[in-house]
């Protein structure tokens, strides 16, 4: 007998986040490898000019995909949810040049490498439907003193 799966956590019990710098919608998959996130395109989203979002602000939809990952892993490992950079990308590849009003895109980002020093490397892509809209390799980082690191007194 296959037991439910637990309920998905919501994007703000995993990403630090918040108001408009929140972008992500819902989680959608989360587990040791994974994170898959969906985002809707909003007149009011932050960015979206006449009806559209250029395609390079893909990259933070990205990021803040992984950051559902480590927060996931933050919580699985008892740890409370810490703060990462985004350090660079590599081939940040897109195959249109904005997201419109209305779409929903979905990120994917598969963890290739964790280091125990909180380096990173993501396999990243954002589908709109069927359509592989963007694709990159992104590099984080994050530091197990989280804010201490940047010498921030954050509440």
């Amino acid at each position: 007998m296959n037991r439910p799966e637990p309920p998905l956590p919501c994007v703000a019990d995993l990403v630090p986040h918040s108001g408009t710098m929140r972008w992500l919608d819902r989680v959608i998959r989360v587990n040791a490898e994974r994170a898959v996130a969906e985002a809707d395109i909003r007149g009011t989203s932050l960015f979206v000019r006449a009806g559209r979002l250029d395609a390079w602000i893909g990259i933070e939809y990205m990021a803040q995909t992984i950051s559902v990952w480590a927060g996931h892993r933050a919580l699985q490992e008892g740890r409370s949810i810490a703060l990462g950079f985004l350090v660079g990308t590599r081939r940040y590849d897109v195959h249109r040049q904005s997201f419109q009003v209305g779409e929903c895109l979905r990120m994917e980002a598969d963890c290739e490498l964790m280091g125990s020093d909180g380096l990173g490397m993501f396999a990243c892509r954002i589908l709109v439907g069927d359509e592989v809209a963007a694709q990159a390799n992104l590099s984080v980082f994050e530091p197990r003193a989280g804010a201490e690191f940047l010498n921030l007194n954050l509440p």
